[in-house]
Parts: C-alpha cells; structure tokens; sequence
C-alpha cells in the first residue's frame, strides 16, 4: 500500500484527454442518463418528491413533502390589473404552442415562476406595465424561448427563428424576452461548439476589462459569458489547477486507476440543472446514485431495515417538530440552534432514544449536507432553499468533474499562483494586487469561497460596506473532508452506491459514516469515506496514515465476517479542506444569526459598479451547491455588462438626459437610497428646491410577491406630481388603500423601471443634479 497523500493539489488536474476507460455502466443503474431526454416530461416536474438538504447524503424515503408549483394547470396570471393601452399587444392572449403548460414547467426548473415576472424581469424591464395581458404574453414567449432552446442545446438559437410563431403584434415582447434570456444565460451558454463561434475573435477595444478573482465555477462560467459580450476578461487563480473546490485527482498504481471527485462531487438535482445541460453538450451521460444505502453498526454487523426505517422516521418527526417550532417563536427562532431544538424534542418525545447510534447517524448526515454542526445551524432558517430544489435525480459525472471544469477554462485567459492580496476599487475603476503585479480594469468580479472572506486575506480598499462584512460574519461556513481510496479490484459489490457507518461517540458521528462508491463512474475500483461535522476538524489533524488505517479496520469490520476479503488499497488520498488557504473549508450555509437575506447581501455589487460577488456563497436559491456556483457567476456576467452600459449612458446624462427608457437605473437606485418621503411600502423622490405642488416626482412601491413558496420583493414605479404624492400620504387604511387610490382615483399604473419613459429620465437627472455634492443623509422631509 502506498502512503496516503495528504494533499489534495499534490498531483496535476485530470486532464480531458487524460481521463481514464471508462467501463459501460451497470445495468442495475434503472436510469442510466437521467438527461438523456431534450426536455423533462410533465410527470417528471410534477411529481418529484423534494430532496430535502437533510437528505443530501441519503435519498428521501418519505414523500410526504412535495413542492407546490403554482398553477401547474396553466400558466396564466390573474389578468384583472390594469391592461396595456398599447394598441394591439395587450389585447388577447397570443397562441404559440398548444402545450404551454408543459413549457411553463420547463421554465420553472429553470428558476421562473409559472404566472408571474421575476424581480430580475421587472428590473430589466421586460414589460412596460407589470401586471395585465402584456404580460402574460411575454411569459408565454419566455416560456416558448427556453423549451425551444432546451430541445437542442448544443446549438445557438436565433431570434429570427421565432419570427414567423410569434405575431407581429409582439415582436418588441419577443426582442424583450430573448435579449434577457440571452444576457443573463438561461440560453445560449454553455461549451458548444456553437456558442464558441459567437465569441468575437479579439477583444473590442471599446468594451471594459474586467479582472475576475478565482477560477472557480463561478469565475469560469462568468469568464466565458464576458468573453462572449466582447470584454477583455484576466481570471487570476492562486492554485496551479481551474476548478477550485471541484477537483478531480487521477488516482492510478499497479495498472488500475480512476477519476476520484475530491471536492464538489454529486450534482444534486438534473431538472434545469445547468451543470447537466454542460454534461450533454459534452456528449456525457451522467450517471443516476442509486437509492440503496445500508448502514452497519460499530461492531460491523448491518442494521436491521426495519428499525432502519423507523428510526429514520422518528429523526424526521423531530424535524417536522422543530420546523413547527420555529413558525411559533418567529424571529425568535434566528437566535437558536437547529441542534438545540431537536435535542430537546428527543428529550421530550423519547423518540429514537432505544437506538442513538442509529440517531446520530441522521445527525451526521445533516450536518454533511450543511457542512456544519447542527448545534450552530439556524433553527429559523437552515433549509431555506429547499423550496428551489433543482428537482431530478442526484447524479455522478462519469469522468468526474473536472471534465466540465476543462471545458470550461478551455481558451479563457487563466494566470495561475496568482494569490490575489490587495482590491482597489473606485470611480477610475478597479486596481488587483497580486504579489508584486498589479492588474488594472474597468471593474472586477471577486469569486473566493466565504472562507477566505471571513479569513481576511484579500483586503478591500476601501473597505467593505458594514452591512457586507456583516453577513460575511453570519453565514456559516463548514467543513467536509474525505479519504479517496483506490483498490485493485470491488470487494464490496456493484449492487450499491453508497453505504454507511454508525458510531458510539456522538461527538465523532461524522467521522467515516458514509461510503460513496465511485466504481461504476470513476474507471476503476475507487471508493471515497466521508468526514463529516466535529469529526471533520479533528480530521484536519489527523495523520493520514492513521485516517486510512481506522477506514480499513472500519470496512473489514464490516465485510470480513461476510467471508470478504478487504484488500490494502493501492493510492489513498485524504483532503484538508478546512486548512486549505484557497477555501478554508468546504461550503456556506446558513447560522444561527443569520438567514437567506445574507446571501442576497454578500451578491450585491460595491463601488458604484466597480466591485461585483460570486460563488456559492452569494446565492439564497442554490448556495453550497455547484450548479449554484455556476449560475451566479452568469448572473454576474450580466450585471457587469449592464453596470458598463448604464456608466457610459450616465456619462450622457451628466451632459444631456437620455432618450432612453433603460439609462437611469443607476441612478434611480442611488437617489432611493435618500428618499424625500416614506410612508408604508412607499418611497418618493422630488426636487427639494422646487416648492411647485405641480412639479415631478418618482414614486417606488415595494410589493412582495410569492415564488416557490416563499416571498420574494419586487419594485414598481410611476410619475406623478408633488401634491399627488402629498396627498397619497395622507390616505388611512394601509397599503391595499393607497394602492387603490393610486389607481382608481389617480388613475396612474405601476410600472418596471424601463417603464418610466422619458419624462422620468429628466426627473431622475435634475434630481441626480440638484443633490450632487450632498451627503445621502442630507435632511428631508420624511414621514414614518
């Protein structure tokens, strides 16, 4: 046996060309390409049962919670707000396909609700007037947009390809939604060989350059996304490798060899899984983790199913307990434990007491879906974003991953050992330090793990905003480690792909309690121990000599006495994660303290447009996870173009107001930071310097509206006249009164920002003009 390796950067990245035979798959794998279809079905969107994060590690048996999707029999929206008064294109529903349902469904995986714009529709302005049969028309051709796209997602899908399905009438609907679509990848993206052709052969001397801090997924996926728009992209990577926490080690020795996933390694979920729809244009089929998990006891012998099961069920009562819990104590709940509360339910109730091995075996599956200890994860908000599970089956790309993280560095101008110390950032742009070099641009896009923010080793300058560096301080972030071990031939069988460990010491649960084995995928006999919550930082120190020699008496313990002989395995690898200076762990999650708003806060751009944020960190919907790492750096590469384009149109405005609908958004977000009156979900600017009960102002509603069971903010927005605005604060019975009043008596309509037409584009720049100079808490005239 070869001494184990403790590090997990000691050997090169897997290359592509170099991946290893792989053997075909088992025919026990009941859905060997579980995206193999263009499309998903009905059924398969309807009827998934939610892989709740507690079962990360495990498939959910109970199907008792399911995600409610809205309207699931049609896409239409209540149609009762106020209609469009363009002649034409709000005056019936159009007709694109007959099955648009099936089409809303799609879109849904892909993170649209079924009936209703996304804050991110209404910022950008897809429709002038939210609400009403316009906009209903747009969702139908969004819709329409990405099923047509996900039929053949290899290639890249024109708009014109939509002329003649689309009537003419709703032409500037169709502009609307494909450009969104477009900018903000959810088509078009991707390693085709397609979408590499529209990448402008040299960098346009026009366009920004942008510096991205971290070869991550995030970094790449924004990378290629800024390449394409025509930006001069620099990625600065600290490693010697792309990827960042997804790592793929050639494993090899005495001609057996495989693909061993040392980081990110399982994508979680196939519907509209982004990752997925890399992996089918890389012709791979990825390969469904079966259900099968049997668990053994500390003496080697298996538990007993049906107590198994029980069990299991008594651990997700508890859960249910404490979810119920937490509705009764309201914000109360941010201050406590999610480990607390079921310590003191299992107290209570007994339950599972007879079998606490077995107990806290659930326990330490938790806390590796989280990669925290239960007793420091928010009660109030641990799971919050199960409701945008991806859906789908839990896979394993055969290869490994880092086949996509190839794909994806593939021609993107990488500087490795690159460790980045210093960010500049202010109105001239942004300056990068990294040793002795300096790299200068227009703006950069900072991709570092949560760990390395909170370790402190990029200093900002000037620092970060408060409330940033709070949320760094509240979120969680955890640790995962494992021991990859390849061996000359599978002892343990095919029949299975995960099996578990128990323990008797709860405080070391974690330590090797789950298997995953790798032999189906990896190209040979590969099987990977998982360290998991206090067990993982003890692991940290551990001699990998003594980790590896604890795992095998732990798998002879198990398969001897079933007449099996456990080999000395051929390479091992342990991981050190939390060690790791690029990572310092492993992935976020959400504390106690903390909640799904920090996610929202660590995304948001800094300086004026210079300072943007990706990673898994810097999503609610889909943090700790690699899909969700990668749509957050598309959802960057889009902000960065936008930031640059609405900068040169504010360098017009200084000069003269736009003409364009789109140019104040900047600015309009600036100025709502100080508003001159507040009242309720309303905010309104004016001139503080005209008296004038007729001259302009700008009202801002935020509503909140829901989305997968859970509410999100949108903002809406009119012009109106000082004395209307006056006289709106002083309408009794609430918001719902107000909003009446506004509409009814008023007879103004809410628009996106885009909507706000010309006449506010003046308002916005006097206003922006007049307040120039002037410190953002200047005095006004607000109202509570």
């Amino acid at each position: 046996m070869n001494p184990p390796d403790n590090n997990q950067d000691n050997a090169p990245s897997l290359p592509h060309s170099q991946l290893p035979t792989l053997p075909p798959q088992s025919n026990s794998n009941p859905n060997p390409d579980p995206t193999s279809t263009s499309n998903p079905s009905f059924e398969q969107i309807v009827s998934f049962s939610a892989p709740k994060k507690r079962r990360r590690g495990r498939s959910q048996r109970s199907t008792s919670s399911f995600h409610t999707l809205p309207n699931p029999g049609g896409i239409l929206p209540n149609i009762d707000a106020p209609r469009s008064t363009n002649p034409g294109i709000g005056d019936e529903i159009i007709t694109i396909n007959k099955d648009a349902t099936t089409e809303a469904l799609l879109a849904l995986t892909a993170g649209f609700p079924a009936d209703s714009l996304t804050e991110e529709e209404i910022d950008f302005g897809v429709v002038p007037v939210v609400g009403g049969i316009e906009q209903v028309n747009y969702i139908l051709i969004r819709n329409h947009i990405i099923s047509k796209w996900r039929e053949n997602i290899s290639s890249w899908i024109a708009k014109e390809s939509f002329l003649d399905s689309i009537p003419k009438h709703c032409i500037s609907l169709l502009d609307s939604a494909y450009d969104y679509l477009v900018l903000h990848g959810y088509i078009n993206f991707g390693i085709s060989q397609a979408v590499k052709d529209k990448v402008p052969p040299a960098q346009q001397p026009s366009k920004p350059s942008v510096v991205i801090v971290g070869a991550g997924l995030s970094g790449l996926a924004a990378a290629r996304q800024l390449l394409r728009f025509g930006f001069k992209v620099t990625v600065l990577e600290g490693r010697k490798r792309p990827g960042g926490r997804v790592y793929t080690k050639r494993m090899e020795g005495n001609r057996v060899e495989a693909a061993a996933d040392l980081g990110g390694s399982v994508l979680t979920g196939t519907l509209g899984n982004p990752l997925g729809i890399i992996a089918r244009q890389l012709g791979c089929s990825l390969y469904k983790v079966r259900d099968k998990c049997p668990l053994y006891r500390v003496d080697g012998k298996p538990v007993d199913p049906d107590l198994d099961m029980k069990v299991e069920g008594a651990f997700n009562r508890l859960l249910d307990k404490a979810s119920k819990l937490r509705q009764l104590m309201g914000d109360v709940s941010m201050d406590v434990s999610l480990g607390a509360a079921l310590e003191t339910f299992r107290q209570v109730y007994g339950d599972a007491t007879e079998e606490m091995s077995l107990f806290n075996w659930h326990l330490a599956n938790l806390e590796y879906a989280n990669a925290g200890l239960v007793s420091k994860l928010s009660l109030a908000f641990w799971d919050q974003d199960d409701p945008y599970d991806m859906g789908g089956d839990h896979c394993f790309l055969p290869g490994g991953n880092g086949r996509l993280v190839h794909s994806l560095a593939e021609n993107v101008p990488i500087l490795y050992e690159k460790t980045v110390q210093t960010i500049r950032y202010g109105a001239d742009g942004v300056k990068v330090t990294a040793g002795h070099q300096v790299y200068e641009g227009d703006m950069v896009l900072c991709t570092v793990p949560l760990g390395v923010l909170k370790n402190g080793s990029i200093k900002f300058v000037p620092e970060l905003p408060q409330r940033k560096l709070d949320c760094i301080k509240r979120l969680g972030f955890g640790l995962l480690n494992k021991v990859a071990m390849l061996f000359p031939f599978v002892f343990w069988g095919t029949d299975l792909d995960t099996f578990g460990h128990l323990t008797e010491d709860p405080t070391n649960r974690g330590e090797f309690f789950l298997f995953y084995s790798y032999a189906q995928v990896a190209g040979g006999p590969l099987l990977i121990a998982l360290v998991a919550g206090e067990a993982a930082h003890k692991f940290e120190t551990m001699p990998p000599t003594d980790a590896v020699t604890r795992v095998l008496q732990i798998l002879r313990g198990m398969y001897e006495p079933q007449g099996i002989n456990v080999p000395d395995p051929i390479q091992t690898v342990c991981t050190r994660w939390g060690g790791d200076p690029f990572s310092f762990g492993s992935y976020s999650n959400v504390a106690v303290g903390a909640s799904g708003d920090d996610y929202d806060i660590l995304a948001e751009s800094v300086g004026d447009g210079r300072l943007f944020f990706a990673g898994e960190a810097t999503t609610r919907r889909y943090p700790a996870t690699m899909h969700g790492a990668f749509v957050t750096g598309l959802r960057e590469a889009a902000n960065m173009a936008q930031s640059a384009k609405s900068r040169g149109i504010r360098k017009r405005i200084d000069r003269n107001p736009s003409k364009n609908p789109h140019a104040c958004a900047t600015l309009l977000a600036d100025l709502f930071r100080d508003p001159d009156l507040e009242f309720g979900s309303f905010s309104i600017i004016f001139s503080r310097r005209n008296p004038d009960p007729k001259s302009p102002a700008i009202l801002r509603v935020t509503q909140l509206q829901s989305h997968f069971n859970q509410q999100q903010q949108i903002q809406v927005y009119t012009l109106l006249t000082r004395q209307q605005a006056l006289d709106l604060r002083e309408v009794r019975g609430g918001d719902e009164k107000r909003i009446y009043y506004l509409c009814e008596t008023l007879g103004v309509k809410l628009v996106g920002r885009k909507g706000l037409g010309i006449g506010a584009d003046s308002v916005i720049a006097s206003i922006k003009a007049e307040r120039t100079g002037r410190k953002p808490a200047s005095s006004g005239t607000k109202s509570g």
